[in-house]
């Protein structure tokens, strides 16, 4: 693999996909936890909308750093490790993108473990916290 020209094509998509994810989940009731937990809706597309941000988080971090640095990064965890290393992202910022990795494979794969509450919890409390790691990777593209 060499590195090559970033498709700004690509991460221009990734980043809209993720700020109408983060526009859906502040259109559900996360302000009233009853309302939000009551209508199971709520809940599956709260859950729908923060693993696909995560998703679409991690593919601009695997396309940077294929692209730019010819590192073929496959694994969540393994996308944050090399950001750090690459000085994209910092070491905290590292750290908060190798929880969300871990939480994002919860999601997948342990879904059955998250409660209402928890993902509730993680809804309104951590959003900010994608937010800041897709302007921070889109900043080190520009």
């Amino acid at each position: 693999m060499t590195p090559a020209n970033i498709d700004r094509k690509v991460i221009t998509q990734r980043a809209a996909w993720i700020r109408d994810m983060m526009g859906a989940l502040s259109e559900l009731p996360l302000k009233n936890k009853k309302s939000f937990i009551r209508n199971r809706r709520n809940v599956a597309a709260a859950e729908s909308y923060l693993r696909r941000s995560l998703e679409a988080l991690f593919d601009i971090g695997r396309h940077i750093l294929a692209k730019r640095f010819a590192i073929p990064a496959t694994e969540y965890k393994e996308i944050a490790r090399a950001l750090l290393v690459k000085k994209i992202l910092n070491e905290d910022e590292a750290e908060l993108m190798r929880k969300m990795a871990g939480y994002r494979n919860r999601m997948v794969h342990f879904y059955h473990e998250i409660s209402p509450e928890e993902l509730h919890e993680i809804c309104l409390n951590h959003l900010d916290e994608i937010r800041l790691l897709l302007d921070r990777m889109l900043q080190s593209i520009k």
